[in-house]
């Protein structure tokens, strides 16, 4: 079977690892077209023993090509522009911006825990936030067996999360230099801030969190908040999580379902110092769980800890996933 695919921003952070990922494991894939800014056409990448020259991101060129694919890692002011061309083409575009994530008609797919919903797809299927992703992942198990009632997120971001000026910012900071992305200086501190501040005092990071797990799971009364905090760490979120389940947790049990569950590698052994970290988890496709602990502060009360890597599992990998699920099908 012949597949044409596409990948928008391939220049980019996300769209590099995506380009990295399909070397690995896109057996699928004869030939793909990499798409960006005029500031990148002309270039060459080499993928899979052939040379491809990285296009400009055009209407045009999007109509003219018809692919079946398009993985798009485009922000969210161009993905509105290009999306709807592609898709009117006839390509099914899986888009990691947060533009569609929230649109009633386009489903916010997680491969390991809401699989089903990728085949509702009218022609986008969006991909959910970073810390969304290892996050749904860490609770699925425990939504399946126990069940959810309250959801508390702390997020602990990498400086990655904003791409390249963002890991730029934390290395000018350890230089000394004046911070030109973030509103303070990164390097030696925590930034209790990702994204716009709404009239709420949340921020939109916050809010996509509340509300894709909700969309995610087909909860939408679930009682969730959270709070996301920049720290200077280069590659790898790390998430807080306090939940409150509708049943008794047996923390032996929870072990057991997570060393049988794919996509997750528990590390939790305290007497050892095993544990989740960023560092560990740079380059990884697992989502890493650990200090797994009941909450004595309240009835059917859990903490645990979950690490990913932002760019891989928490963008282009799970992107990829949610390609490979369609094109088994087809």
């Amino acid at each position: 079977m012949s597949i044409r695919l596409a990948i928008l921003g391939a220049t980019g952070l996300v769209g590099q690892t995506m380009l990295n990922i399909l070397q690995e494991r896109g057996d699928y894939l004869d030939e793909i077209s990499l798409f960006a800014s005029s500031r990148s056409a002309g270039k060459e990448v080499s993928f899979k023993g052939k040379t491809y020259p990285i296009k400009e991101l055009t209407e045009e060129a999007l109509r003219e090509e018809k692919f079946d694919y398009v993985l798009s890692a485009l922000d969210s002011h161009l993905a509105t522009r290009y999306i709807p061309v592609a898709k009117e083409a006839g390509a099914v575009v899986i888009d990691n911006s947060s533009a569609y994530r929230m649109a009633q008609d386009v489903p916010l797919v997680v491969p390991e825990v809401n699989p089903e919903d990728a085949f509702k797809n009218q022609g986008i299927i969006a991909n959910p936030n970073c810390s969304t992703i290892q996050s749904v992942v860490a609770l699925a198990p425990i939504l399946k067996t126990y069940g959810l009632k309250r959801i508390v997120y702390v997020t602990y971001q990498a400086v990655s999360g904003s791409g390249v000026e963002g890991i730029a910012d934390l290395e000018r900071g350890i230089q000394g230099q004046e911070n030109t992305l973030y509103p303070h200086p990164i390097a030696y501190n925590i930034l209790p801030h990702i994204d716009d501040f709404l009239d709420t005092g949340y921020t939109k990071e916050e809010m996509k969190m509340i509300d894709e797990s909700q969309k995610i799971f087909h909860l939408p009364d679930l009682a969730i908040t959270a709070t996301a905090a920049r720290v200077p760490v280069k590659g790898g979120h790390a998430v807080a999580i306090n939940a409150e389940t509708q049943k008794p947790v047996d923390l032996e049990e929870l072990r057991d379902l997570y060393r049988k569950t794919e996509g997750i590698v528990l590390q939790d052994d305290p007497q050892e110092k095993l544990y989740p970290m960023p560092l560990y988890a740079e380059g990884e496709d697992p989502v890493f769980v650990g200090r797994l602990r009941l909450d004595p502060s309240l009835e059917n009360g859990l903490n645990l800890w979950c690490v990913a890597d932002n760019i891989r599992k928490g963008a282009a990998l799970n992107a990829i996933q949610i390609l490979e699920l369609l094109i088994q099908k087809n």
